[in-house]
């Protein structure tokens, strides 16, 4: 088995309370959850599948509140924010390979990754089928001026699709990120 280069901070330990910008991608960037017409996403029922998980996150895990996300024809983006953690006695503790720590953004993720793909498997009667690529993006967000550029990066993302790096059928290389150092948000 090769190993994989993480996109996580290396280090961070991301089980602490934050704002944390995500972009979760299919698998191939097939386009799952519907399309985008004169700027507007059109939700099929894989997609509507796909939000109504993410809007159950907090359900899951108590320590989450949710922020700006939209569901595009082939990947998902939205803002996570983990709050207040653990006690002044106990730390939360770095996530490694195999070791999950509860309630931290990659373990929120996997989870909402496995619940879709359990849930849009069964539409299209695909037991097993991958839906998602392995890893997925994330941005620790660490200001309000970088919130609000992102919130803004997420509401108009349906209207910038043709512009969108995620548009077209390509696929991602094995070690490239679904985006540049230089992204709309950041500028």
């Amino acid at each position: 088995m090769r190993n994989r280069r993480s996109t996580r901070l290396q280090g961070y330990n991301y089980s602490l309370a934050g704002a944390y910008f995500t972009t979760i991608c299919t698998h191939h960037r097939q386009y799952l959850f519907g399309d985008i017409v004169d700027g507007e996403m059109r939700i099929n029922d894989a997609g509507l599948l796909t939000q109504q998980c993410w809007q159950e996150i907090p359900v899951h895990f108590a320590n989450t509140e949710l922020d700006a996300f939209v569901v595009m024809p082939n990947h998902l983006h939205g803002i996570v924010v983990i709050i207040g953690r653990g006690t002044a006695c106990r730390a939360p503790t770095m996530e490694r390979f195999g070791q999950p720590v509860a309630g931290s953004l990659p373990t929120v993720v996997r989870s909402f990754k496995s619940a879709v793909s359990k849930h849009i498997n069964a539409l299209r009667q695909t037991p097993g089928g991958r839906v998602w690529q392995r890893n997925y993006w994330e941005h620790i967000i660490r200001n309000e001026l970088e919130l609000s550029r992102i919130r803004e990066y997420i509401s108009t993302n349906p209207v910038r699709w043709e512009m969108d790096r995620l548009y077209g059928q390509g696929m991602l290389g094995p070690n490239e990120e679904p985006y540049p150092n230089k992204e709309a948000w950041l500028v």
